[in-house]
């Protein structure tokens, strides 16, 4: 099955890709959830659009991907969210907080989409999440959170 991705996949490619995957694959999984299209010669026009999109946001080489991660890796994160009792959140911690969090405490602005969190955020204290800046580069950002 042919189709186009709209949103980065771990090991399949970058929007405005156009893959091949299996039937399964694309139908059961990578469709529904919005995160591809199926080919089309009228959908290819939009390949267009999402990679020119794609391009304005990402990093174009390494040295400057190390620069931005150097800057990262070198910031402390703290990030304010509401807390009962046992240090357990009202809800998680989702990457669009994260990425503001970074912006926030002085760092560049990072695409939420960017951002991986192994596990979800439920509790206070330090966690550490990966931010994706180029395919060869991975940045470490130390996130500290606190009760508001």
């Amino acid at each position: 099955m042919k189709l186009i991705l709209t949103q980065e996949v771990s090991g399949l490619g970058g929007p405005g890709d156009v893959v091949e995957v299996k039937d399964g694959y694309g139908r059961n999984y990578l469709v529904p959830r919005g995160l591809a299209l199926r080919w089309t010669r009228g959908a290819e026009k939009d390949v267009e659009a999402l990679r020119r999109g794609r391009a304005a946001r990402e990093i174009k080489d390494l040295g400057a991907a190390n620069e931005v991660k150097g800057r990262l890796e070198g910031l402390t994160v703290t990030l304010p969210v509401r807390a009962g009792s046992g240090g357990r959140l009202f809800g998680s911690v989702t990457v669009a907080d994260v990425a503001k969090a970074i912006t926030a405490a002085g760092g560049p602005e990072v695409d939420r989409r960017r951002i991986e969190v192994d596990q979800p955020i439920k509790s206070l204290g330090a966690h550490r999440v990966s931010v994706r800046l180029h395919p060869e580069v991975l940045a470490t950002v130390p996130v500290e959170v606190v009760a508001s």
